[in-house]
């Protein structure tokens, strides 16, 4: 699951565009630089050839303005100044660079191979709520992330997040450079566009190069349009110290789909597992699986999160080359130099495994009673074709203002008996303590480290040098 509400409490956080007009146009008020980001690439038995690439923040959180005149007049409202529709909005507006440290909590390691999230960020015009970037291998291209028969690899740092955050690493396929196509889009992937994921976000100010701001609702916590952005989604990572989750999300249409009505399979208007992506996927969560022991702050857990935790994920095809059908998605840890498998899906009963088959999702969605949707959609099938096709890397922190993490970390869904199979997904007790206001006013220090990104044939990347220097 992705982010759905990250944003920037600023009086000029939204951009739009409209077609056939100057449209999302680049701006001239704050250079854009990018934080480096040196990754290993193409890890063999022999090692790994390391590339420069950089991160580039989503341009949803970015200053929109008007030759240095805020083109939204609050958290939620467009001005009918510069935008009373979509066109003069295109017309009037540029989307502008960031300050990444200052502005939006992020910065590079002293290594150069990662970088740090801090959940709030106290600017001296805005208050920031978490980030959301994307991995980039040149200055206006995200790189493209092949992944079947590919074991990828990174390092994160968890201990300072709460119950009730989530700092991500996921795929999207989202397009190469940020649906820029010169005309409707000019600012790309350089300023961060063009982001999809598998639970269709109505809350991107634009998609496809088109303003998002029909049937624009300022009400709804975040603001969203009529439109949303659908993709295949692929969950690496999704945690905070005490709950942690692995989940493909496939689609039944590759690319970015700019969706409308049942398409977009939207909860308030029960369409949830009539749109075509799947919203729940199949999850890995070692809690809600069984073991209660396997992940947690301190020495008592086997996967002690008070400390760097090494996390490993194979992508394995039936016949064992790049182009199979995905059949098996592994994982295992590193912690102090040690390699941990992955806890062994217990409530699923002896022989269900510790990896995500087809097998492993039918079982849980019987077990749980959960809707099969992940196989409505093409299982891992499916979601090897997105891996296939190429895909973007996400590095994010937020704050859930729909239901407050709650699907990762504790009881959910909240209608059900807690001792219910399925429902408990970690020790967190929800309620007031898991609620956004609460984390922003009481945890604003709370920050991730994500580092030592490598991608590689199955068993190489981990023989490779740990840093650069």
């Amino acid at each position: 699951m992705a982010p759905l509400s990250l944003r920037l409490d600023m009086l000029a956080a939204f951009g739009v565009l409209a077609p056939l007009a100057v449209a999302q146009q680049a701006g001239t008020q704050q250079p854009e630089v990018h934080p480096e980001m040196w990754l290993q690439v193409d890890c063999t038995a022999s090692g790994c050839n390391w590339q420069k690439g950089s991160v580039v923040l989503d341009s949803n959180w970015r200053w929109v303005n008007k030759d240095g005149q805020n083109c939204y007049m609050n958290d939620d409202t467009w001005d009918p100044t510069f935008c009373s529709d979509p066109l003069s909005c295109a017309e009037n507006c540029a989307v502008d660079g960031a300050d990444y440290s200052g502005t939006y909590g992020v910065k590079a390691n002293s290594h150069m191979d990662g970088v740090d999230l801090t959940f709030v960020t106290k600017g001296q015009y805005s208050t920031n709520y978490g980030s959301r970037l994307y991995v980039m291998d040149s200055e206006d291209s995200y790189k493209m992330f092949a992944l079947l028969n590919r074991e990828f690899t990174f390092n994160v740092d968890v201990s300072n997040l709460p119950c009730g955050l989530n700092g991500a690493v996921y795929f999207v396929e989202m397009g190469r450079h940020g649906d820029w196509d010169g005309s409707g889009n000019t600012a790309g992937a350089k300023y961060g566009t063009g982001y999809c994921d598998a639970q269709c976000p109505h809350d991107m100010k634009f998609i496809k190069g088109e303003a998002n701001i029909l049937d624009w609702n300022s009400t709804h916590v975040p603001p969203i349009g009529h439109y949303g952005a659908c993709c295949a989604e692929m969950d690496i990572w999704e945690a905070n110290s005490r709950a942690a989750a692995y989940t493909p999300h496939p689609c039944d249409q590759p690319g970015l789909t700019k969706c409308e009505g049942i398409q977009c399979g939207d909860n308030a208007k029960g369409d949830r597992y009539l749109g075509i992506c799947d919203k729940d996927g199949c999850d890995y969560n070692s809690f809600r699986l069984g073991d209660d022991s396997f992940y947690g702050r301190g020495s008592d857990f086997t996967i002690d999160t008070s400390k760097p935790i090494t996390v490993v994920t194979q992508f394995l095809t039936d016949d064992g080359t790049d182009t199979g059908d995905l059949s098996e998605v592994r994982r295992f840890y590193v912690q102090d130099g040690k390699v941990v498998p992955n806890s062994e899906a217990t409530i699923l009963g002896p022989g269900a495994g510790n990896s995500i088959t087809d097998d492993f999702c039918s079982e849980q969605k019987k077990t749980f009673g959960d809707v099969n949707d992940f196989a409505a959609k093409g299982a891992l099938s499916e979601m090897g074709a997105a891996l296939g096709r190429g895909m973007v890397l996400v590095l994010s922190l937020w704050d859930d203002t729909d239901v407050n993490m709650l699907w990762l970390d504790a009881a959910y869904p909240t209608t059900e008996p807690p001792l219910k199979p399925g429902v408990l997904r970690g020790p967190c007790l929800g309620g007031v303590t898991s609620e956004p206001k609460y984390l922003r006013a009481t945890d604003p220090d709370a920050h991730v480290a994500f580092s030592q990104f490598k991608v590689g044939a199955i068993g190489s990347p981990l023989r490779c040098r740990a840093r650069r220097f």
